[in-house]
């Protein structure tokens, strides 16, 4: 076998290959109806980004918080609930990575 021809037979599978797009944190976060009770540096019906982040400051508590957004919950910032957010709002790739972006504020 020809040398070009194998080195199309073996790229064309990678050619055709693509990665699926997944939104910046934010986007997915608006997308999933996030942003109509967090803001990054305000409270709103929940609290800030930047207060959840301050809050956990130095804990490794990424997979804790998926699973609370995920679940839903109440009480650590106060006496209103948080509603589930189950995998056809918000994917697990971006829920982990929304997640990792707010911890960071």
């Amino acid at each position: 076998m020809n040398k070009r021809l194998m080195v199309a037979l073996l790229a064309a599978p990678l050619a055709t290959w693509v990665a699926p797009a997944q939104a910046n944190p934010e986007e997915a976060m608006t997308k999933a109806g996030c942003m109509a009770c967090h803001a990054k540096d305000k409270k709103m019906v929940g609290p800030s980004f930047q207060q959840i982040a301050a809050k956990y400051k130095g804990q490794d508590v990424k997979a804790t918080l998926v699973k609370k957004v995920r679940e839903g919950g109440k009480g650590n910032f106060g006496p209103i609930p948080m509603a589930p957010n189950p995998p056809d709002k918000i994917s697990d790739a971006d829920l982990g990575e929304a997640v990792g972006w707010i911890l960071k504020q």
